[in-house]
């Protein structure tokens, strides 16, 4: 069941097209920008690329294959932003992949061999022992200085947003990576519920905003047949693994997430909270009443299409280029999906806790100690934070994948109704990275245009509405700690995912859920607490 989860979780992010791996609040061009619109990563990186010569004539470069590049081309050297950057800097860079599902393992693997590439593209927050550790063992370098002497670009990035060089900075105030940064808050949310609109107005509802609301509307969808067909096969919510493991669904109504979150600076484990066994609670009569899924602990993404297109599915969890028309055009010409607000408990207020990623999670370039001239290399990956780096990796090449209308990088038919029937994700993924991650400062036009229908854009407004000050920002743990942690939460996570199925199932009555603390808590849930909290404490005084 674990491995279920794991495989809906990739499929709902690959639906997502990687939309961002983490923005409202811009200053109108959609460029790098914090909460309080400081910044912008074109206009902030107006600093040369660098007046000295000296880009590395040639490097190795390790990185996980995405999956909408690996769609089309066998290698980031056909990405077209690649092949232009070489132009720039005269550097040839030889790719070392390896597929996106293996990252974590083989990176570990890589590790202790010792045998490394000049540079290593990873999520080191979630590297074992931490980055910390991986610059005392010597597997990659501290770049502080490195990028004050050589990387004005970045150097200016971060100065004009504090709140980016605290997260890309650790604990033992290193910065270990050239950082993969959502540019601005539009680009944090991106799934969120999706309703049938169409089915709502047909069976005159309002769009449900509380718990009690969302089951009043899921019951009618259930006895009313919305889809017409005298057939009682409506699905009223397509309930499936991805959302359970996700953080921020329904329960983030009853204030708490499915993993640690905070609260006043105090950091807390959802399931193990009062308000989990009421969600449980109600999930399970939800199950019992037909307003879920029967058959959702066996459902992948190919069922979930199948239903939503053949006209079953009332609601489900959405990536924001999915609202409007979800992935395939269904038969029914009147279908419309729109995106539901997080509900709460009660009327008239707002969910505590949606979907919202970080700024910086942890993903970015680092250089290992194999590399031979670091300077060099500092200066090639600068390049990407400069204005022209920017524009090339987000938007790719001007007249060709982009061109400028009254000065707004706009993507050209080539990305947007690809002559090759490609979706817009793979067919970004031949020029840019803004379908998915690296080194780079996206940008939120890139976004706007994905996700840019009326009605996609609404339903990111919608999603943006919790507040979300519950969630952990990105910390990270010490060496030691970060054992101790993995320790218990791969026999917690293990039992959770078990439990929470028998749960909604019935398989195990709510009754029980006490038994289900007391086994968390003999697993050792207490110290992971304790380490996430020393975690926290040591990010809030960075």
């Amino acid at each position: 069941m674990a491995e279920k989860r794991i495989v809906a979780s990739c499929l709902i992010f690959a639906l997502c097209s990687s939309v961002v791996a983490g923005c409202s609040g811009t200053n109108g061009n959609g460029n790098a920008s914090t909460g309080e619109n400081k910044g912008n990563s074109p206009e902030a990186s107006q600093a040369t690329v660098n007046g000295e010569s000296g880009y590395p004539e040639s490097l190795t470069y390790w990185a996980g294959l995405n999956t909408n590049v690996a769609a089309t081309m066998t290698t980031y050297n056909d990405i077209a932003a690649y092949k232009e950057l070489e132009k720039a800097t005269g550097t040839k860079v030889k790719f070392q992949h390896v597929s996106a599902d293996q990252v974590a393992d083989q990176l570990n693997l890589l590790l202790a061999s010792g045998k490394l590439p000049d540079v290593i593209e990873a999520d080191w927050v979630s590297v074992p022992k931490g980055p910390d550790n991986a610059i005392k063992e010597k597997r990659i370098i501290r770049l502080n200085e490195l990028i004050e002497e050589h990387a004005p670009n970045l150097s200016k990035v971060l100065q004009d947003n504090p709140e980016f060089r605290k997260m890309v900075t650790s604990d033992d105030g290193n910065i270990y990576v050239f950082p993969y940064i959502n540019g601005d808050k539009y680009l944090l949310t991106y799934i969120g519920p999706g309703i049938r609109q169409d089915w709502l107005d047909k069976l005159h509802l309002q769009m449900p905003t509380t718990i009690n609301e969302w089951e009043e509307v899921l019951t009618a969808f259930r006895d009313q047949d919305p889809n017409g067909n005298n057939k009682k096969d409506e699905i009223p919510f397509f309930l499936d693994n991805w959302f359970i493991s996700f953080s921020g669904a329904f329960v983030g109504a009853w204030g708490i997430t499915t993993g640690f979150y905070q609260e006043n600076g105090k950091v807390k484990y959802g399931p193990i909270q009062p308000q989990f066994k009421e969600y449980l609670e109600t999930m399970s009569r939800w199950y019992k009443e037909g307003l879920i899924d029967r058959e959702y602990a066996a459902a992948d993404y190919n069922v979930t299409n199948s239903r939503v297109i053949n006209d079953q599915v009332g609601s489900l969890m959405i990536g924001g280029n999915q609202a409007g028309k979800f992935d395939t055009n269904p038969p029914n010409g009147s279908f419309s999906l729109a995106g539901a607000t997080y509900p709460s408990l009660n009327a008239g207020e707002k969910a505590e806790i949606g979907q919202r990623d970080a700024f910086f999670s942890g993903i970015g370039a680092a250089i290992t100690t194999s590399a031979k001239n670091p300077e060099q290399i500092v200066k090639w990956l600068d390049y990407k934070y400069s204005e022209a780096g920017h524009m090339l990796f987000n938007f790719g090449i001007e007249g060709e994948s982009y061109t400028l209308v009254d000065n707004y990088p706009t993507y050209t038919d080539v990305i947007m109704k690809s002559p090759d029937g490609l979706p817009i994700g793979q067919a970004m993924a031949k020029y840019v990275l803004a379908s998915f991650s690296g080194p780079f400062v996206k940008d939120r036009r890139y976004y706007e245009q994905y996700a840019g229908s009326p009605e996609q854009k609404a339903a990111i407004s919608t999603w943006t509405q919790p507040s979300n000050e519950k969630l952990m920002p990105p910390v990270t743990l010490t060496a030691d700690d970060g054992s101790k942690f993995a320790s218990i939460m791969n026999d917690v996570s293990t039992y959770y995912t078990e439990m929470i199925d028998k749960f909604i199932m019935g398989a195990e009555p709510i009754d029980q859920f006490d038994d289900f603390i007391e086994t968390i808590t003999r697993m050792g849930i207490e110290e992971a607490v304790e380490l996430q909290q020393a975690a926290l404490d040591r990010y809030n005084k960075r």
